[in-house]
């Protein structure tokens, strides 16, 4: 019992004693080991050993090594004490001295390496792993993050780059669209002056060719009183119309064909005498025609290029010696038969469509109030009220000199 006691105190000499650092010189780490003697099957001296400043195992200090005897490392059965050794400490003068970095410790760029002993005799955790590429200081949620931070901002700067080439391709788009317009308009200008300079008469106005147009058409005008009512009304609706006069009368209403023009209201030939061309050889028939135009150029500056034939009628002389295009209708109101107003709106009005030419005449009062009650249902169902010309050219249609013409659908 006595003997356990003994190894009892030594062991737990041995375990504080190794439980405190031990400096054999300033900075230089001694380390400790147990020693276990195989005489008694006890603990026996501690062997300290010292790190030499270059990472080498010092000098391993015992009893053995400073010249003690090995009876004398044992504890006495009386007094249970561990002998103390004495430790050789290095040269003091050593101390402070940079620790010498062996060579294949010094290539830049190198961890320090460690070997499992020392990093378990130090009594540090587990040390940091460097990811190649990577920065150990980034790893799991925030290296997550800062990858679809990154996939965010090439994103975006595609997505400005690709918007940025949009926007070039739609300015160029309409700089050219401009570029075209401006070249249509200097187009129509001077076409505008051509026929200015021969006395035709000009149509600038824009419509929609997608909206439904009709033609209202006028015969044997001019007539001052119904002329003038038609035209207030269409000026309120933003329609236009087409005069076909007769020669003979055009001097007699000179400010009424004024203003048609000067309001954009087309002035056509129905002949200088409303007679029947086709009762007429071919000379008449041309004279018939070319009388009218210069009678109504001489009143308002401008020189038809519509002709509506008296009645309509025509044959092979008539198509042949007109030398201009002839208008005919697709909707006759009857109105210098009926003479009735509410029978001329109800023949518009039941039956009217996109393209449809309308004849009326201007000579009767009841014309007139039927004209005022057409024209306002046009413009609520959409239509646009133009001129024969006007249509012919938001179709695309040419109109030939020698043609007839029923409507321009």
């Amino acid at each position: 019992m006595r003997n356990f006691r003994c190894y009892l105190a030594a062991a737990m000499a041995a375990a504080m004693f190794m439980s405190q650092p031990v400096m054999a010189a300033e900075g230089t780490p001694v380390v400790v080991q147990p020693a276990y003697d195989s005489q008694s099957g006890g603990p026996g001296v501690a062997a300290v050993t010292q790190e030499s400043p270059g990472g080498q195992d010092g000098t391993s200090l015992t009893g053995e090594a400073s010249g003690q005897e090995a009876d004398q490392s044992q504890v006495t059965a009386d007094t249970g004490q561990m002998p103390v050794q004495e430790q050789e400490v290095p040269d003091q003068s050593q101390a402070g001295q940079p620790e010498q970095v062996s060579p294949d410790q010094s290539q830049a760029g190198q961890p320090e390496q460690v070997s499992p002993d020392q990093s378990q005799a130090s009594g540090s955790g587990s040390a940091p792993v460097l990811v190649a590429g990577g920065d150990p200081g980034i790893t799991g949620p925030a290296a997550k993050q800062a990858a679809e931070e990154e996939a965010a901002r090439l994103a975006a700067e595609e997505a400005a780059r690709q918007a940025a080439e949009e926007a070039a391709r739609q300015a160029e788009e309409e700089a050219a669209r401009q570029a075209a317009e401006e070249a249509a308009r200097l187009a129509a200008e001077a076409e505008a002056a051509r026929q200015a300079a021969q006395g035709r008469q000009v149509f600038t106005r824009q419509l929609d060719p997608s909206r439904p147009m009709v033609a209202l058409t006028f015969d044997d005008g001019p007539n001052g009183p119904v002329g003038n009512q038609i035209m207030d009304c269409l000026a309120q609706y933003g329609g236009k119309a087409t005069f076909f006069m007769v020669g003979s009368r055009v001097p007699s209403y000179a400010a009424e064909v004024q203003r048609m023009v000067a309001e954009g209201h087309e002035v056509a030939n129905h002949s200088m005498n409303h007679k029947y061309l086709q009762k007429l050889d071919g000379a008449q028939i041309q004279a018939e025609v070319n009388q009218c135009n210069d009678t109504i150029q001489a009143v308002c500056g401008v020189r038809p290029s519509l002709l509506r034939l008296p009645g309509g009628n025509h044959n092979a002389t008539v198509l042949a010696n007109t030398h201009m295009p002839m208008i005919q209708w697709n909707i006759d109101t009857l109105d210098w038969k009926t003479r009735n107003a509410d029978k001329t709106v109800e023949s518009v009005l039941s039956q009217v469509k996109n393209g449809d030419i309308v004849l009326m005449h201007e000579l009767y009062s009841q014309t007139g109030e039927a004209a005022l009650r057409i024209i306002p249902e046009l413009a609520r169902r959409g239509f646009q009220m133009v001129t024969v010309s006007e249509m012919a050219a938001a179709r695309g249609r040419g109109l030939e000199a020698g043609k007839l013409y029923f409507s321009i659908p």
